[in-house]
């Protein structure tokens, strides 16, 4: 007998017990961004790596060490996103999307990073984005925090904190980049192997650090925000009075930079304590300069993306933790007959009732381990039919959780039944 073969380390299996709370994650944000007028899009998982070294960076850690990059048949080199917007950019320039046109979209699915797997992060995991294209002011930036807000609001999740920073224009970065170059030039001997190499090739990032032995260092560094121009700054505090005014409570960070090169002017996080290390939940900003950079006509755009992981991490500790739908009833099928007519019987019933969560039991069995079945299956109500309800046209109904005591219904008012207990 053969080696059991196992998942790939960091690719967990999502189980039927935990897919419900997926659904219940998935159905409050797919009723968010249908109230706000977003519109779903679905791109593929393999895109050709230029797109991802192009957009996200090719001195970034996602694309230097962390991509899923292979040559296919033909020698081109095939990569598994580690992020969807440059797989939304690419798909909105080649389909003509942003062309005179405001686009606003959400997405879903999965995404891959060869990352050391911890607590809510995974190589292969999950995320739900927002994106808004052709809208340059701070309204937008302001109604995707909204909407991120909402999502908080309608999943019952508390003590999310909101980090928000501005990182200028591209030309505002530069000239920031050479005073922080050279501020840290000056302390080489306390920075890190990752800083070092940051030093030259991305130094915005150095500030971004996790290395509590450069907190002190980061902390005295010259600030982004003080170097930023008059249109800039006019820019985040029009955002900053927005949030304010709609009630949003938000820290400025002004060491928040993200870890993508197409980000430009307004950043934010969502932060958590109660996930570990890995505290941020929800992250985006603006990448004006993505679309040309990509092949398309210059048009400003802004975002987020949330870990599904984490979320649901967060959800499942939450004291406003959801109660899931449960299975309404479980049909008992006891002789001959009645397991002929069960099944016949069951798709009637849910034509009658298309919300009704019905299962029957299959493989026949004795009537004690059949009600041994109906009563784990976390079934409201046992359905019993056996050949002599058949031939009366009646069934037996039993609640199953404390819901008073056995009955007998006619089998045409069974519709009216679950009807009456306003199935959602």
């Amino acid at each position: 007998m053969g080696k059991n073969v196992k998942a790939i380390r960091g690719m967990h299996d999502l189980l039927p017990d935990q897919s419900p709370m997926w659904h219940f994650l998935e159905d409050r944000v797919r009723q968010v961004v249908d109230g706000y007028g977003y519109r779903d899009m679905r791109t593929p998982i393999l895109e050709m790596t230029e797109l991802f070294s192009r957009s996200i960076g090719e001195v970034t850690d996602i694309v230097e060490k962390e991509m899923y990059t292979f040559a296919d048949r033909n020698g081109d080199s095939l990569t598994l996103r580690p992020e969807n917007t440059a797989s939304c950019v690419r798909a909105g320039i080649e389909n003509g999307l942003f062309h005179n046109q405001i686009q606003r979209i959400w997405y879903r699915g999965p995404m891959f990073r060869h990352e050391r797997p911890q607590k809510g992060r995974y190589r292969q995991f999950y995320q739900i984005g927002v994106e808004a294209y052709g809208l340059p002011g701070p309204d937008i930036d302001l109604e995707v925090i909204l909407i991120s807000r909402r999502f908080w609001q309608v999943l019952g999740l508390e003590g999310l904190e909101l980090q928000i920073n501005s990182l200028g224009t591209s030309e505002e970065r530069t000239a920031y980049r050479e005073l922080l170059v050279t501020y840290l030039s000056d302390y080489k001997d306390q920075l890190d192997e990752d800083s070092l190499r940051r030093l030259d090739s991305n130094p915005l990032r150095i500030l971004d650090s996790k290395n509590p032995d450069l907190k002190q260092l980061i902390a005295d560094a010259p600030v982004l925000m003080e170097h930023l121009g008059e249109e800039s700054l006019s820019h985040f505090e029009t955002l900053c009075a927005g949030l304010d005014a709609c009630g949003v409570d938000y820290v400025v960070n002004p060491r928040l930079v993200r870890g993508l090169d197409y980000y430009g002017r307004t950043v934010f996080e969502w932060v958590t304590d109660r996930l570990g290390a890995q505290g941020t939940v929800c992250a985006g900003g603006r990448y004006d300069g993505l679309v040309e950079q990509l092949g398309g006509r210059p048009t400003p755009a802004v975002g987020f993306a949330m870990g599904v992981e984490r979320l649901i991490a967060l959800l499942e500790e939450s004291e406003n933790k959801p109660s899931l739908k449960q299975l309404d009833a479980y049909l008992v099928l006891m002789g001959e007959a009645a397991q002929k007519q069960g099944l016949i019987l069951a798709e009637k019933l849910r034509g009658q009732c298309p919300d009704l969560r019905l299962l029957v039991n299959c493989g026949a069995g004795s009537f004690k381990s059949q009600f041994k079945k109906a009563d784990r299956s976390g079934a409201r109500y046992a359905l019993i039919l056996g050949d002599d309800e058949l031939k009366q046209d009646i069934i037996g109904v039993k609640p199953l959780r404390g819901e008073g005591e056995q009955r007998q219904i006619a089998l045409s008012d069974l519709a009216g039944f679950f009807s009456q207990r306003h199935l959602p």
